[in-house]
């Protein structure tokens, strides 16, 4: 079996719990949450939407050590918390992807936390530990199946420069 990545998330409370996939995935024991900015691997790579760099290959190496840290907030306030979050600290985007959870079904990178984990950890080579976090939802799945043609190209890119082009074929398909 595949090295298990340390899935951290720095967690706002800012969404509904019900709703909440960060706090199903740490129920289940898939995730750490931390609520203390402070007490988070100053090294491990912070997914953010507003990050010029796409997570990739590259990164695998920095993730295995320091671990993959996800920020679990309300997307009115995401812009705030992310610049907060993100002084001195190692940022990557995901590419464009669709969300399949029944929240944003069908919306252009407005993922859950489950899924942005998802799709970093596929596109990195994590594909076990990508498909595994998902079974705990009956649409986890559907994500990677709504994304495989997308997921597939960006996980067989080298570096952010990679995906980035491989992106905009996705992006011009679709306006």
């Amino acid at each position: 079996m595949n090295k298990q990545i340390r899935l951290l998330i720095y967690h706002t409370d800012d969404d509904d719990p019900k709703k909440c996939s960060a706090k199903k995935m740490h129920k289940f024991g898939l995730a750490e949450i931390e609520k203390n900015l402070r007490k988070l691997p100053k090294k491990s790579v912070i997914l953010s939407p507003f990050s010029k760099k796409s997570i990739s290959r590259q990164d695998r190496e920095n993730v295995e050590k320091f671990g993959l840290m996800a920020v679990d907030c309300s997307w009115k306030n995401a812009e705030i918390k992310f610049e907060k979050i993100s002084n001195n600290r190692i940022t990557r985007s995901l590419p464009f992807l669709v969300a399949a959870n029944p929240v944003n079904y069908g919306k252009v990178l407005k993922l859950s936390t489950i899924e942005a984990f998802s799709a970093a950890l596929y596109i990195m080579g994590f594909t076990d530990q990508a498909k595994s976090i998902l079974s705990i939802y009956k649409w986890g799945p559907h994500f990677l199946e709504l994304n495989k043609e997308p997921l597939e190209d960006y996980r067989k890119a080298k570096t952010s420069a990679e995906i980035i082009t491989r992106m905009h074929s996705y992006i011009d398909d679709t306006v």
